[in-house]
């Protein structure tokens, strides 16, 4: 199901944006400095976390060559700590899968799951296959880094006998480093076009049409929170999608198992100092979202919207913060918490998506069918 929403994402329309809040007051000027809030999306917030993305992919990869040189339990331990900050860091840009990014669909190859475990048992076996091909999504990434570091078998020992005693052990570690490569070069492109050029494209586009930096960033923040966070973390594995039937093995992370709250807690947060304009490396907050909307006068229920994302926010954090650190388990033990995330996360992307996007007069720009 991940696929399918990933597919759709790919493509994008331009369609009306309709609300059910009141938006604006229908009597403000649009003023607001939409260059200095590009700027600091920027400067301050996009490039500074495609840095660090880099930096950490730049250990993950140095990590697995020092465990494919010497494959040890220790090696091991500290190659999925590697995995699991790139992955955390992975959160912070997911959501700017524009310009370079988008050519090169880092979110599909990064993170589609859950992973196609016979796929790529398939690949490694056969020593033969083309990770840039569509149809291999899910059998790279954080996701196939996950199975191969933490699923090939049900304690360490024997993980890593996969990549020392094993007939294959070669193919094992080719993988490995095939996968953490790939993830490297996608990051390193990605950043060097934001700084060779891209950046200064980018905060030109302060337009109103759809296809201008504001409108595109805006509409990938809206879709990130609700079609690359809520729904794939969230909705599919508790059921919401399903008439009640969960899928506790399609959790982010599943391999790992315990770190799938830590992983959307990350996604959150991302999405929240977004919202704020909140810098990347400081507790500054620059031009943004908030800003944008307090400028027009936005408000529902004659409370300012911005303040009522943001209360909202705080309550799906602190939803989150009631899980327990493996979904799987939470799933199994207690969907109803599961299930309260939802209905929290789906709240802020009415107020996003509907009154948000109606009170900058912005369109929707991507698939959007169910209804919100």
């Amino acid at each position: 199901m991940k696929k399918l929403f990933i597919a759709l994402s790919i493509i994008v329309f331009a369609v009306a944006c309709s609300g059910d809040g009141d938006g604006g007051d229908g009597n403000s000027t649009d003023t607001f400095d939409r260059a200095a809030m590009l700027t600091n999306w920027a400067d301050n917030i996009i490039i500074p976390a495609y840095t660090n993305y880099q930096a950490k992919v730049n250990a993950l990869t140095a990590s697995a060559a020092a465990f494919n040189a010497a494959p040890t339990e220790a090696n091991l331990i500290t190659l999925r700590e590697s995995w699991l900050q790139a992955y955390k860091a992975y959160q912070h840009v997911a959501m700017f899968e524009i310009g370079k990014a988008d050519e090169l669909k880092l979110l599909s190859y990064a993170n589609t799951y859950p992973a196609d475990a016979a796929h790529i048992n398939s690949n490694i076996a056969s020593g033969s296959y083309n990770l840039s091909l569509y149809d291999e999504f899910s059998s790279q990434g954080f996701p196939g880094l996950d199975y191969i570091l933490n699923g090939l078998a049900n304690n360490d020992a024997d993980i890593v006998a996969f990549y020392s005693t094993n007939t294959n052990a070669a193919h094992y570690k080719q993988y490995l480093t095939d996968l953490t490569t790939r993830l490297k070069t996608v990051a390193d492109a990605v950043l060097a076009d934001w700084t060779s050029g891209y950046r200064d494209t980018f905060i030109t586009g302060t337009g109103t049409s759809v296809s201008s930096a504001v409108n595109v960033m805006t509409n990938n923040f809206v879709k990130h929170l609700e079609k690359d966070v809520r729904t794939p973390k969230i909705d599919i594995p508790a059921g919401v999608l399903s008439n009640g039937s969960t899928f506790p093995d399609k959790v982010e992370a599943y391999y790992k198992n315990n770190v799938s709250k830590e992983l959307l807690n990350e996604a959150v947060t991302a999405s929240k100092n977004f919202f704020n304009g909140k810098h990347f490396t400081s507790e500054t907050n620059g031009p943004s979202l908030k800003n944008y909307l307090d400028a027009v006068n936005a408000v529902r229920d004659g409370q300012k919207l911005s303040d009522i994302i943001n209360d909202q926010y705080t309550t799906v954090l602190s939803t989150i913060g009631a899980l327990n650190n493996s979904f799987s388990q939470q799933i199994t033990t207690d969907n109803t918490k599961m299930v309260a995330a939802h209905d929290a996360l789906q709240k802020n992307v009415v107020y996003i998506k509907n009154d948000m996007l109606q009170g900058l007069n912005i369109p929707i720009g991507f698939v959007d069918g169910d209804g919100d």
